[in-house]
């Protein structure tokens, strides 16, 4: 008894799980080109709500960042250069 309604339960658990993979809820053009906005979603994102207004600065953190790192690795060089010991730390140099 215990076997069969577990075999049961298999074969519901399989129908409905191949039916709920079997459509996504697109409308493919091509195979793999399927996706498409969800309804009211504007055909210009710029000055909709949907507008994520990034803040100049935090896009910038990255070039800032990189160049600190570049400014870094140019003092380890020049002394390393000048004495042939390499320091991984700028503030002892």
């Amino acid at each position: 008894m215990k076997k069969l309604f577990l075999c049961s339960a298999a074969a519901i658990f399989a129908v409905t799980t191949f039916t709920a993979a079997a459509y996504d809820g697109t409308n493919c053009k091509e195979p793999g080109v399927c996706w498409e906005p969800k309804p009211g979603y504007p055909d210009k994102v710029e000055g909709s709500k949907y507008d994520p207004k990034h803040d100049p600065n935090e896009l910038n953190k990255q070039s800032q960042s990189i160049a600190e790192m570049e400014a870094r690795n140019q003092k380890r060089w020049e002394h390393f250069n000048k004495t042939g010991k390499f320091v991984y730390d700028v503030d002892e140099i």
